[in-house]
């Protein structure tokens, strides 16, 4: 996720587009989803509950309706259990469980579930497959068979896994289990750090896994969303954020890019850019890449080891 991007004069008057949030096919999931997710931990761990969940439903407003949380969000699974209390039928809804054992995922999701006030999710991951360790978590009674006992039991329609480094776990669990959905840091930056979209992204578009992506303008500077920070990306310098983006969901298979924001303003300079989205290409498309190798440099494997 990302956020505190930097506003242009457009947001001001995005209130006034009536154009609808494109949509994608969420690989083989067949859902279809916008291709701007909202992502939830700006306000679980930054903001108090109010405006968190005034911001939700502001998202969800706009057609941000792939809403993507977490339980080491802070409040984030609480604040939104008062959105669903009332919208839950609206959204895509998506947790995760950072658990490498099958008991531990579904003790997870059984109270998440009860913090989001709702019976069952869309889509639930194991959560950061960088930190988990792969052979635990495909074991027979590993996280993965866990989240497949939750989809047995409705608590979930489709399961997958998040990764932000050390991609060849990520591949391997695409060789090795059946899943739905992968959510993956792809930016301009980290293609030349982590390489999620050479070694896993041809993998979940041979198999139709669906692909979100994260991270794309970087994260939360420092990953820090206890208060409203620029991105990684602003931190580093005034690059284009809409380059940025048009990267992410120019990527093959991509169908969401998820994104978090702290204001009104910057949900709807996101949604601007989302709705005239067009892919990279000629002087944009080089700009990108020559810009993204020198930020890689400077960041080198901010979010963890490579291998």
């Amino acid at each position: 996720m990302a956020q505190s991007v930097e506003i242009s004069p457009v947001a001001a008057s995005s209130k006034r587009q009536t154009k609808p949030l494109p949509q994608r096919i969420l690989g083989k999931t067949g859902v279809r989803v916008p291709v701007l997710g909202y992502g939830s931990a700006p306000g679980g761990i930054g903001m108090d509950d109010d405006e968190a969940i005034s911001l939700c439903h502001m998202a969800i407003d706009h057609g941000v309706t792939f809403i993507d949380t977490a339980p080491g969000y802070g409040r984030a699974h609480l604040q939104l259990g008062q959105v669903m209390a009332g919208r839950r039928d609206e959204v895509f809804l998506v947790t995760k469980t950072p658990a490498d054992d099958a008991a531990d995922a579904l003790s997870i999701l059984e109270k998440g579930l009860k913090d989001l006030q709702t019976d069952h999710v869309d889509l639930v991951y194991v959560h950061s497959m960088g930190n988990r360790d792969v052979d635990r978590v495909l074991a027979s009674d590993g996280a993965l068979e866990g989240l497949m006992e939750a989809r047995r039991r409705g608590w979930t329609r489709f399961i997958g896994v998040t990764a932000h480094n050390a991609a060849w776990r990520t591949a391997r669990v695409l060789k090795e289990a059946e899943i739905d959905v992968v959510m993956l840091a792809m930016n301009i930056a980290d293609r030349y750090t982590y390489n999620f979209e050479n070694e896993v992204l041809p993998i979940a578009c041979e198999q139709n896994v669906g692909v979100a992506a994260m991270k794309v303008y970087g994260g939360a500077l420092d990953m820090n969303y206890d208060k409203p920070a620029p991105s990684a990306l602003a931190a580093h310098g005034p690059h284009d954020h809409e380059a940025a983006l048009r990267y992410a969901l120019g990527l093959p298979g991509v169908s969401t890019a998820v994104v978090g924001v702290f204001s009104e303003p910057e949900l709807e300079q996101n949604v601007e850019w989302a709705r005239r989205f067009s892919p990279l290409d000629g002087a944009d498309s080089l700009t990108a890449e020559h810009v993204g190798r020198q930020v890689a440099a400077d960041w080198g494997p901010h979010y963890g080891a490579v291998e």
